[in-house]
């Protein structure tokens, strides 16, 4: 079949859609459906705004309180956790075997240990840019090359007691 038939075709076959389009009755516009209602972002009437002391007594009574069979230990050196080492660990996929330190790490906010061994990291950073600072990401790398669990708490966020407790028990466990 050459390309003028099959052009002729395609015509044919246009011409008849029109047709038939324009042969039914003209009905109503569809009604366009009314879209869902999407719950509410759940927001904070009341946001909580502490320093950053008022941030660590807070945490403070919540490790005591509720972790009692946990000494806790404050503002550690990541070097108290995983020595003096100098290793060679991917944080960033630029840089695959950059050197790091462990002095070079940010101290661990909070050390839960039992009979002298850590058992638990608790850090608290502001806005989730700790999330990507290199001393951070140094303290977690040596946390975890140690088997020790890092939890991390924004202080932006309202961390209520319970949310707090949850989730140290559940890093924990």
């Amino acid at each position: 079949m050459d390309f003028g038939k099959l052009f002729s075709k395609l015509v044919d076959v246009v011409k008849e859609n029109i047709e038939t389009a324009a042969a039914k009755p003209a009905s109503q516009p569809s009604a366009q459906p009314k879209p869902t209602p999407q719950p509410a972002t759940p927001h904070y009437e009341e946001e909580i705004v502490r320093t950053d002391s008022e941030w660590l007594a807070y945490f403070r009574e919540i490790l005591a309180t509720a972790f009692p069979q946990y000494t806790v230990r404050e503002n550690v050196p990541v070097t108290d956790i995983a020595g003096f080492a100098n290793d060679e660990f991917q944080l960033y996929k630029t840089r695959p075997r950059q050197a790091y330190k462990a002095e070079w790490g940010q101290p661990y906010t909070f050390v839960l240990e039992q009979m002298g061994s850590a058992k638990g990291v608790v850090m608290l950073g502001k806005g989730h840019s700790h999330d990507s600072n290199v001393k951070y990401l140094i303290a977690r790398m040596y946390a975890k090359k140690a088997g020790i669990p890092y939890i991390n708490f924004y202080t932006q966020m309202p961390n209520e007691r319970d949310y707090v407790i949850g989730r140290i028990r559940k890093f924990l466990n």
